[in-house]
């Protein structure tokens, strides 16, 4: 298992974002949460197994279809066996 905090620039608010990703998220069995935070990027907390973290990862570099992702930071932290996703 491993746990991901990623912060997402450009135009990720009042597009969906978070709730697209939340969907992805379950889809794929990845936990944690996103979150608008006031600088207008979003943050994302993403737990699972390494491939399933990848691939919410990837997906969160271009969001949904409204959303403009121009940079993406990610740094690894200790898994603290989250379940399910929400968004905050």
């Amino acid at each position: 298992m491993v746990r991901r905090r990623l912060v997402v620039k450009g135009r990720v608010q009042g597009v969906w974002y978070r709730g697209s990703c939340a969907d992805e998220a379950k889809r794929i069995g990845v936990s944690g949460w996103a979150r608008n935070l006031p600088d207008g990027t979003v943050e994302v907390v993403a737990e699972g197994d390494n491939d399933a973290v990848d691939r919410l990862v990837q997906w969160c570099s271009q969001g949904p279809p409204s959303a403009v992702v121009i940079g993406l930071d990610q740094h690894e932290e200790r898994p603290e066996g989250l379940s399910g996703f929400l968004v905050l």
